[in-house]
């Protein structure tokens, strides 16, 4: 997949309430291998915006599937789209022009690019580089079947 451009705008903080398939590769540049994450998301009302909640399974080369989840809040203040992490402290704010977002894990830097422009499709792309890792995580948003808001 090429650069993640997008020229639409970030949907609203209710359309991401539901059900989503969730895919992710994970092409790590050093070791040259590519995992494969499968399973789904959901994003649920709480008091302050929609608690996120990943579960699926994670294929590392060479090893047996497992289990993986990770939790974020999402929330909107001063008009702007926030990502943090599940205890509160913050991970990212999603830049509403440009649809991107930079989060620094010393000594690595993370950036984002959303793409929202095949809403409901959406994508996001992490570009992960620094002395310790040195990846492209490109995760794919649709939809579930049964939830088609």
């Amino acid at each position: 997949m090429g650069p993640l451009m997008t020229t639409g705008t970030t949907p609203p903080l209710a359309a991401f309430e539901g059900t989503w398939q969730v895919t992710r590769q994970i092409t790590d540049h050093r070791a040259g291998t590519t995992a494969l994450f499968e399973g789904s998301a959901v994003f649920v009302p709480d008091e302050t915006g929609l608690a996120y909640h990943e579960t699926g399974h994670l294929h590392l080369p060479g090893h047996a599937p497992f289990v993986a989840e990770r939790r974020y809040h999402w929330r909107v203040q001063d008009g702007a789209l926030h990502v943090d992490f599940e205890d509160g402290r913050v991970f990212h704010s999603i830049d509403s022009a440009r649809h991107e977002a930079t989060h620094w894990c010393d000594p690595d830097t993370y950036v984002v690019h959303y793409d929202f422009d095949d809403w409901p499709l959406w994508h996001s792309r992490w570009d992960v580089s620094g002395p310790r890792k040195a990846y492209e995580m490109i995760t794919s948003y649709s939809r579930e079947a049964k939830d088609s808001r």
